[in-house]
């Protein structure tokens, strides 16, 4: 999947905003190529894991793919560990099968980010482009 710099740019932006916190969100895609960010409020309010709320994820999911774009990316931060995903990651993302996982790791400057496609428990990095 394609994104271009400046919506990369906003999600590093979410992810050293909302540090010591992890930060969350999702990208819309058309044809293969992100078209939009939507930031999602983390409710844990964590710097160990990300919440969202459900209802508002279902209403922002509905909007994405009524302006005839999909879900391409689930996006967060790791504050305190490398861009990797965690278990509990993996087992989340069961619920999101061929959804591209974008993960910011604060630790560094500049933040680096790496994307994976989790599949069955298989984790696959992929490139950032």
């Amino acid at each position: 999947m394609r994104i271009a710099p400046d919506l990369l740019d906003a999600v590093v932006a979410h992810a050293v905003r909302d540090a010591p916190d992890e930060c969350c969100g999702v990208i819309a895609v058309r044809d293969g190529v992100a078209e939009a960010v939507h930031p999602l409020e983390n409710l844990a309010a964590s710097p160990f894991r990300f919440e969202v709320d459900g209802m508002a994820l279902h209403r922002l999911l509905s909007e994405i793919e009524d302006g005839g774009a999909t879900l391409g990316m689930i996006y967060h931060s790791h504050t305190r560990s490398d861009p990797v995903p965690s278990q509990t990651d993996i087992n989340f993302a069961s619920g999101w099968p061929g959804t591209e996982w974008l993960i910011v790791g604060t630790r560094t400057d500049p933040p680096d980010v790496r994307s994976f496609l989790i599949d069955g428990g298989v984790v696959t990095q992929v490139p950032v482009e």
